[in-house]
């Protein structure tokens, strides 16, 4: 559902430029907000309130809203993807004493049903980083793309958001710009470092601006977007006869899992991949919680006595 800050109530204006100025989100997530609030006020005027005036809105409404999104055949993760974004908008007005309570407290996510993403075992993952002996600038970009995503483990939006001068051949690690605007070194793989320089020694090849600092160009000379990187890994996957339908995100989860499979430390993975909490790298890899909890206590002697 498309939105412009016209047609949005004063309230969720304010909230949309608060995560945008203080919380540094970007764009594209506080577009998902706008989207979800701007939805839930279309909602709320059939039942004549309006988050312009909040203090009308019950949790009632909530439930209601969200057996609303059922009937309209929406996914669970969306229904609570939706529901975290109000419960975040209510969360500002509760903080900004707009609201006395949150009508969001006490309304439980609706049950996921969770299949693990497709990831690579260790052999999958190393016959997609030798799918192509393309010695072209395309070819050498692809391969690189590749090995910063299962080899460093970066999210495909850092990968694309990087510049020029993030890269550190001599160090071995690029600057990365993760989520909330927090800036982490990751290190690379020699051969991830060795093909990134490569790429950019032919870079020149896509005919960039000169204005252009964009690491990763797609063929028109631009930044390449997350499309077009989804469709790179999915065109290797499919030169290396894996299955098709492998993602960017899954070679991230891929590079978490086999390094805590192989006994890395798990704080060490968790600062990795850029999670500010245990519990999501849990998430990102295919361990059960008890393997995780057993991998966590080894590499934090005092971790039984903080729980």
């Amino acid at each position: 559902m498309s939105w412009t800050a016209e047609n949005l109530p004063e309230n969720i204006q304010v909230f949309l430029a608060y995560l945008d100025i203080e919380k540094g989100y970007s764009q594209a997530t506080s577009a998902a907000y706008g989207a979800d609030l701007l939805q839930f006020e279309s909602f709320l005027k059939t039942r004549n309130k309006s988050c312009q005036s909040p203090l009308g809105i019950a949790r009632p409404d909530i439930h209601s809203f969200l057996v609303t999104l059922h009937k309209l055949g929406q996914s669970k993760s969306s229904m609570s993807r939706k529901l975290s974004s109000l419960r975040s908008f209510f969360r500002f007005l509760l903080k900004n004493k707009i609201i006395n309570s949150n009508p969001c407290q006490g309304v439980k996510n609706p049950k996921q049903d969770r299949p693990h993403p497709v990831f690579l075992n260790v052999d999958q993952a190393l016959s997609l980083m030798e799918a192509s002996l393309d010695p072209s600038p395309m070819g050498l970009r692809d391969l690189a793309l590749a090995e910063l995503l299962y080899g460093s483990g970066l999210r495909v939006s850092e990968a694309v958001n990087l510049d020029l001068d993030d890269f550190d051949h001599g160090q071995m690690m690029v600057r990365v710009m993760g989520k909330g605007q927090k800036e982490r070194m990751a290190p690379l793989t020699n051969p991830g470092s060795d093909r990134i320089k490569r790429y950019i020694s032919l870079r020149q090849a896509f005919d960039p601006d000169p204005r252009e600092n964009a690491l990763f160009l797609g063929v028109r000379g631009k930044r390449l977007n997350r499309r077009e990187a989804a469709r790179i890994i999915q065109r290797l996957a499919g030169m290396a006869a894996l299955p098709q339908n492998i993602s960017p995100h899954g070679l991230r989860h891929s590079f978490a899992t086999h390094l805590l499979q192989g006994g890395a430390d798990l704080r060490s993975v968790q600062e990795l991949l850029g999670h500010s909490r245990i519990s999501t790298t849990q998430k990102y890899t295919h361990l059960n919680l008890d393997e995780v909890t057993r991998i966590y206590d080894k590499a934090h002697p005092k971790a039984k006595d903080e729980k």
